[in-house]
């Protein structure tokens, strides 16, 4: 089990994990197994959403494990489809029934979707739901820094997390500053590629080699030491016990610019931009 998890402390006073897991596909009897085991092997923050349809998992893997609920963080998110207010709070409901949870450490918008321009409703949503304490800690997913500028200068409510696609094909550095800047912590999904070839590059798998370390415990300490929390998924204990185990080791500023330069304007993996992007 890993022990030594660094921990960040959200501007709400919310102190969260360095490293979270990742729930996307995880469903069914298999996934409570799987999340269960990444609870055994020393995951605290566990990241789902009502659209993976697994939130009821991660509440029964909750239950069967030895963990006590409020040493974990559990996060969902709001779907597309729901974010007008009392869709909203009817929503954020559901999905507690759903996972068996009294309340959600954090819940976040999935998408703006700027289209539909309901996200400050949702948001107010979101607000009230966190005073009548379905929530302990609000945040906000794939949201451009003109959108949250605009929740706060409209419900003078700052999000405490902003999760956004972060690799280093794709490291988002303008808006990990303004992030930053805000005191919005930047969380990661998609930290190891999601299938676009990253873990074989040769300058990271030159890097671990000087590290003895795999690729992807290479990449996710660079998002540790960016600040940013990283929420990989691995299906085998092992998988979860290298990702997790990441902090016994650094990676010098040379390393780290190496890292940064391979980022592209086009590299994203799925061309999932939040200012065209829809969820349903």
């Amino acid at each position: 089990m890993v022990e030594n998890v660094l921990e960040w402390t959200l501007n709400d006073g919310l102190k969260v994990p360095a490293v979270g897991f990742g729930t996307y596909q995880l469903n069914g009897a298999d996934g409570v197994q799987v999340i269960k085991g990444a609870i055994e092997v020393g995951y605290r923050l566990l990241d789902s959403a009502f659209n993976y349809e697994n939130e009821g998992a991660v509440g029964e893997a909750v239950r069967q494990s030895a963990v006590p609920r409020e040493k974990l963080l559990i996060v969902s998110k709001l779907p597309g489809r729901h974010h007008a207010y009392k869709e909203a709070i009817a929503t954020i409901q559901e999905s507690l029934y759903r996972a068996g949870l009294d309340y959600y450490d954090v819940y976040m918008i999935h998408w703006p979707n700027p289209s539909v321009n309901l996200y400050v409703e949702a948001w107010q949503a979101l607000i009230e739901a966190k005073k009548q304490g379905l929530i302990r800690s609000i945040g906000v997913c794939n949201f451009p820094s003109e959108y949250i500028d605009r929740l706060i200068k409209e419900t003078s409510v700052k999000p405490s997390i902003n999760q956004i696609e972060l690799h280093p094909y794709f490291n988002q550095q303008e808006q990990r500053a303004w992030n930053a800047a805000h005191d919005i912590v930047t969380e990661s999904w998609s930290p190891l590629g999601r299938g676009n070839n990253l873990l074989k590059n040769e300058k990271i798998v030159a890097i671990a080699a000087a590290h003895k370390k795999s690729t992807s415990q290479i990449v996710l300490r660079w998002h540790v030491q960016l600040g940013a929390i990283p929420i990989p998924k691995a299906s085998s204990q092992q998988h979860q016990y290298d990702n997790l185990n990441i902090f016994d080791f650094e990676l010098s500023e040379e390393e780290m610019g190496e890292l940064r330069a391979l980022s592209c304007a086009s590299g994203r993996t799925y061309n999932q931009d939040p200012k065209v992007y829809e969820e349903f």
